[in-house]
């Protein structure tokens, strides 16, 4: 007679009770490992690895937060993508915008957050240690502006930056502080040098959270 049928009666109910279970808590595993994978893909850029705006949001907010007196926030732009599109082509673009989100992750470091806000826009919030800011806004500067290597060898590319800081401007709300942050980095469009958020710049207007009179926005709809 075969072996295994000879097992005796308690010990052989008792593993077919473990594998019985086993199937559903190893299918339950998989589902669980499915659905968190999941949930993270629509949390972050496949292109960029930046966080997509909601996730982004809430979690430079819960940095601001935690990290009142040493908190930073950036706003990108890269400059005249549209152009670089039309020139190189897409492919080229899209390694430009992977590139971007590489060099703000690797600028924030492993307890910041890069945000890719839509089509060229970043955002990212890190921490700073004190007197260090203005060298770590021009490391960010100098960065961005390295060439992009692609196939068809390395292309030039540039970017805005407009920063914000917390514990200079008085003020932890992240929708503030990117208002600031965007209002200084149109300041400074195109300069090749960051612009940096004063308190004046909060009370711009606004459209949808974007400074009133920048491209995409309407100027009889000012919030």
């Amino acid at each position: 007679m075969d072996p295994v049928t000879r097992v005796p009666g308690p010990i052989g109910q008792r593993a077919l009770l473990i594998t019985t279970l086993a199937v559903p808590l190893t299918g339950w595993t998989l589902h669980a490992l499915t659905l968190h994978r999941r949930l993270a893909a629509e949390r972050r850029d496949p292109l960029t690895g930046a966080q997509r705006r909601a996730a982004f949001e809430h979690r430079a907010q819960r940095l601001l937060a935690r990290h009142r007196q040493d908190a930073l926030l950036c706003l990108v732009d890269l400059d005249h993508f549209k152009s670089l599109n039309d020139t190189h082509g897409h492919a080229v673009g899209d390694a430009a915008l992977a590139a971007t989100g590489e060099r703000l992750a690797r600028w924030a470091g492993p307890h910041g957050v890069v945000g890719r806000l839509g089509g060229d826009e970043f955002a990212a919030a890190t921490r700073v240690g004190t007197g260090a800011i203005e060298q770590h806004l021009q490391a960010l500067v100098d960065a961005l502006h390295e060439p992009v290597p692609t196939g068809a060898g390395p292309v030039a590319v540039a970017a805005s930056v407009g920063a914000a800081v917390p514990d200079h401007l008085g003020i932890h709300a992240l929708p503030a502080l990117m208002r600031g942050a965007d209002v200084s980095m149109y300041r400074t469009k195109h300069s090749g040098h960051y612009g940096w958020a004063e308190i004046e710049d909060l009370q711009t207007p606004t459209v949808n959270g974007r400074r009133r009179g920048r491209p995409g926005t309407a100027l009889e709809r000012a919030a």
